[in-house]
């Protein structure tokens, strides 16, 4: 159920959180967010500013880059912890400037391996173009570009690219084979332009021998690689389409906000994050009525159908696929507008809202947007600036998921709910 890919912004959000709590420690913030204690301080290794705050609220060293820098040199000291003699101080900086200068060749190098490899990486397939940057290069007389290293800086495996390389004689008859083919379909096509794939397939098909025979995905395939297509009809233009008041979405929850599984039922809202100014962040969420697990998310400083369409493609990207969803909202205008319902049905979500002006049919987006407000700003009445916000609103919202138990889960946490239910059910064999 956890999440594998992370966004940048993600990474840097996580890595801010760190630097900018209180005495917080790694160990605590990677459970907060539900990752692993080494990719947190990856990226801290990455995105980090080698600061923190301490637990008094003062600024600090941050204590991973502390134990990185504080070591001293090497051979500042001789083996029996004597300060060096200039001879043992000359032979360790030569030793170190030659490791300097063989440092620098290699670097060197790979800069050009990188650059000749530049190239290649905007042709087609990426991952074929690495084989074929490999295999024209591993053979040259140059020094260090040996395939090891070649397949290292353009990060492929060497087993892959060996694999692929002994693949080479099939892949030329399966090349020659699809040309031959494109052959007799461009054959069929010139006799009747209007043929598709289903056509061509059984034209080539009758009376040949079983071993002859195609199968219409080949066609489909080989017809698209060459640029082969039948007529297609244009779509006639619509000049008059109902505005979205026009469009009437019945309300299929009824008030029940249960799923007898995940993925299924959808909840979700706008709700306003009140800033000292003056101006307010607005938060769209959609939320799983199976576990009550947070599964999209979005912050923005307007409240345009954008905002609602980007916690909807983070909730698509979570769960992988929304199709066959229901996702029920209130009649607010970013879930009434034309795009919004275009984006659900590319998702294949089916919307559903409650009546106008009656909160109850949306009440457990409602009892959430609440819950935020009421845990993150406790007895403020407004965030200080946006930046605190965006801040304190992420660290909230993926703890939520992660430690916040919920009575609905039977105290146990959204995920842990999904993984237990998850745990239940028998693999597809």
């Amino acid at each position: 159920m956890a999440r594998k890919n992370y966004s940048d912004e993600f990474r840097r959000q996580a890595v801010e959180l760190y630097e900018s709590s209180p005495g917080a420690t790694v160990r605590g913030i990677a459970e907060d967010l539900g990752i692993e204690r080494s990719t947190l301080r990856a990226w801290l290794d990455l995105f980090g500013t080698g600061r923190k705050t301490a637990a008094d609220g003062t600024a600090a060293p941050s204590p991973l880059r502390a134990r990185a820098v504080s070591r001293p040199p090497a051979g500042a000291r001789s083996a029996l912890g004597e300060p060096e003699t200039p001879e043992q101080r000359l032979a360790r900086l030569e030793a170190e400037n030659a490791a300097l200068r063989a440092e620098k060749t290699k670097l060197e190098t790979e800069r050009e391996i990188l650059r000749q490899a530049a190239k290649y990486f905007g042709r087609g397939d990426e991952l074929v173009s690495r084989f074929q940057f490999v295999a024209e290069h591993s053979t040259t007389s140059r020094p260090g570009w040996s395939v090891k290293r070649l397949c290292a800086l353009v990060e492929i495996e060497r087993s892959s690219f060996y694999a692929w390389k002994a693949a080479a004689p099939t892949r030329a008859a399966r090349a020659a084979a699809d040309a031959a083919l494109a052959a007799r379909i461009r054959t069929v096509h010139d006799a009747d332009t209007t043929c598709g794939r289903p056509r061509i397939t059984a034209e080539l098909n009758d009376g040949a021998p079983p071993q002859r025979r195609v199968n219409h995905k080949r066609v489909a395939r080989v017809m698209r690689e060459h640029g082969i297509h039948g007529y297609r009809r244009r779509r006639t233009v619509r000049t008059t389409i109902p505005e979205p008041a026009d469009t009437t979405v019945p309300d299929l929850l009824s008030r029940e906000f249960t799923a007898a599984v995940p993925n299924r039922v959808y909840v979700g809202d706008i709700t306003y994050l009140p800033l000292a100014d003056g101006h307010n962040l607005y938060l769209a969420t959609v939320i799983d009525c199976f576990s009550r697990r947070l599964v999209g998310w979005a912050i923005a400083d307007h409240m345009r159908t954008d905002l609602v369409a980007d916690a909807l493609h983070a909730a698509a990207a979570t769960r992988g696929s929304l199709a066959g969803a229901i996702f029920h909202s209130d009649h607010g205008s970013v879930y009434t507008s034309r795009a919004y319902a275009q984006l659900c049905d590319q998702l294949g979500v089916t919307q559903s809202m409650g009546a106008v002006g009656s909160s109850a049919d949306n009440a457990l987006a409602e009892s959430f947007n609440a819950t935020v407000k009421r845990e993150v700003l406790q007895d403020t009445r407004t965030w200080p600036d946006a930046t605190t916000c965006r801040r304190e609103l992420f660290r909230w919202l993926t703890r939520y998921n992660t430690r916040r138990r919920h009575s609905w889960c039977r105290y146990q946490t959204p995920n842990a709910y999904e993984n237990a239910y998850a745990a239940t059910v028998p693999e597809a064999a």
